[in-house]
């Protein structure tokens, strides 16, 4: 049998493999629920500085050196294909900015580097609430941010930490991803919603400028960082197009304003040969020709719970064009029901290997808490009795 990273990249360059690869995302929550059920942990070096795990899901700040208990990595624990290099790029233009604006016992309230401020929950994940946005005007972009990021910046990546974490998982045959948010994604956390939606009819003046820094920016600290750490064997965009009943812009904006610069930055990486993987959460059906035109290799993760995406019927009209990762409803996870989980990702497995699909067995989103640890160690067991060709 290839071993995984040989797997991976004949999966998505169109070669013949003889497996399905496997990867997913248990939630930070859903691994901490596990730990009591049984998921394995071990003890860690932690310096002062670094943070520490709790079970209750804070991270902590350490303050006395020494070895720290925390759950095993998932992709070590559940084997996946794919593992993550573990270095990335502080985007924000004001690096390593937080300000703490507000505290309970529950939550947070912090202002990061471009001037936005969120609500965070302490001891559970999710998306944080949006609470204000300085970046509110192409003037404030000028004047107080867009000039932190005309240059390369090394401090924005860990580079120390990021050799030996790559080094890592390079030594254990796993497909080594890098990645991050891209001008669509970072433009929210920025901006915020109201003003990035305005914008994108009243100022597109603004947009084009936003992404042509940021477009620059990656590609000059992604180069760095390939020099500094090593080639991946491909790379994650993470840039959430749609909600559940369509794409947040139309597709007529999406292609004038904001796919030229992923069309960009996919040719930079390619020009490195490595594929690269759109995450777009929400209904992306009406937005697949130009994923494909714009060259991304694959597409993750099919929410079957938004308009329009029926992976069978994506992979009948795009499949020769691009390959998939996800796609099974993890609502079949959390019906912690054995005959249901069977059925489904059964009729899953079997469904895309009849259609000749190039994937990987993931489910359509991540994995929630309301996942039982027995229930997902079930559904690999009958993902790995289907997983040949």
């Amino acid at each position: 049998m290839m071993n995984p990273r040989d797997c991976v990249n004949a999966m998505l360059r169109g070669n013949k493999h003889d497996y399905v690869p496997l990867r997913d995302g248990p939630w930070g929550d859903a691994i901490n629920a596990w730990v009591l059920q049984g998921y394995p942990t071990h003890k860690v070096h932690k310096e002062v500085g670094d943070n520490y795990w709790q079970i209750t899901g804070e991270w902590l700040e350490v303050e006395r050196e020494g070895e720290y208990e925390e759950p095993l990595p998932a992709y070590e624990v559940f084997h996946y294909d794919m593992a993550g290099a573990g270095v990335g790029i502080d985007m924000m233009p004001k690096r390593g900015y937080s300000e703490l604006l507000q505290e309970t016992e529950d939550w947070t309230i912090k202002r990061n580097g471009a001037g936005a401020a969120y609500k965070y929950w302490k001891r559970k994940s999710g998306t944080p609430e949006h609470i204000e946005f300085l970046m509110n005007s192409r003037e404030v972009w000028e004047r107080d941010y867009r000039p932190y990021l005309l240059e390369l910046d090394p401090e924005r990546m860990n580079i120390a930490k990021g050799r030996g974490n790559f080094a890592k998982v390079r030594g254990q045959s796993y497909w080594v991803e890098m990645g991050s948010m891209f001008v669509w994604e970072g433009a929210r956390q920025c901006m915020g919603d109201v003003v990035l939606y305005e914008s994108l009819a009243l100022d597109p003046g603004w947009i084009h400028d936003y992404n042509r820094v940021y477009t620059d920016f990656y590609k000059t600290h992604y180069a760095y960082l390939f020099e500094q750490v090593g080639l991946p064997d491909g790379i994650w965009l993470y840039e959430d197009l749609g909600y559940n009943k369509g794409l947040f812009a139309s597709p007529k904006v999406l292609r004038e304003l904001i796919f030229p610069y992923f069309r960009e930055l996919i040719e930079f990486f390619h020009s490195y040969n490595l594929p690269v993987i759109l995450h777009t959460c929400g209904s992306t059906a009406e937005a697949l020709p130009m994923i494909v035109d714009v060259g991304f290799d694959a597409l993750n993760p099919m929410e079957r719970k938004a308009a329009g995406n029926d992976p069978f019927l994506f992979v009948e009209n795009y499949g020769d064009k691009l390959a998939f990762v996800g796609g099974l409803d993890a609502r079949v996870f959390e019906s912690n029901d054995r005959d249901i989980i069977k059925r489904e990702v059964t009729a899953f497995m079997q469904g895309m290997k009849d259609r000749g699909a190039r994937f990987v067995f993931s489910s359509d989103h991540s994995i929630s808490y309301n996942t039982h640890y027995d229930s997902y160690l079930y559904a690999l067991e009958v993902y790995h009795e289907l997983k040949m060709y």
